[in-house]
């Protein structure tokens, strides 16, 4: 539905100077953030895709990020990642003025992200994600950690494509 209300391209609010970028790095990075305690799942994304497309967005973005893990701050109700890839979208495609039709582009990309996950994962619901796990645990940290690297990976999938990136891998 979103995507029939597109007439021209719309431009990103922000640039990047790359013009190539490579999914399995982002993957790999967002990954080890979240493996190494550095960053939760929506902070590793944000911080990542930032990262990775130098992006001339603050900190203040991740930090921004820091209230959505665990299913929105320990709720356990939508995945931290898919948060934290539909925030990263907005720093591209989102919109800063009032009433500026942009914000149907990040919309839309951030349903395929949710799609796509919901299609890979059959829900985005942490408390399912997660059912029988003890949070911590060996196999929560694995499948988070997956989770993380699949969202930001899929996110620049998305990014790339709609700022006409190379993808190198």
């Amino acid at each position: 539905m979103l995507g029939k209300l597109f007439k021209k391209q719309i431009i990103p609010n922000k640039s990047t100077n790359k013009d190539e970028i490579s999914i399995e790095r982002i993957k790999q990075i967002s990954e080890k953030y979240y493996r190494d305690g550095d960053f939760f799942c929506s902070e590793a994304v944000v911080k990542t895709i930032r990262d990775e497309f130098e992006l001339d967005v603050s900190d203040d973005a991740i930090a921004m990020a820091s209230s959505f893990p665990v299913g929105v701050g320990g709720a356990e109700c939508i995945c931290g990642a898919v948060v934290g890839g539909s925030m990263a979208i907005g720093m591209v495609f989102g919109r800063t003025k009032a009433k500026d039709k942009s914000v149907q582009k990040s919309m839309s990309l951030s349903k395929e992200l949710h799609d796509t996950f919901k299609e890979r994962n059959k829900t985005l619901c942490c408390r399912i994600l997660t059912k029988g796990m003890k949070k911590g645990d060996k196999e929560h940290m694995k499948q988070c950690i997956r989770f993380t690297g699949e969202v930001a990976a899929d996110t620049a999938r998305i990014m790339a494509r709609e700022m006409n990136l190379k993808i190198i891998d």
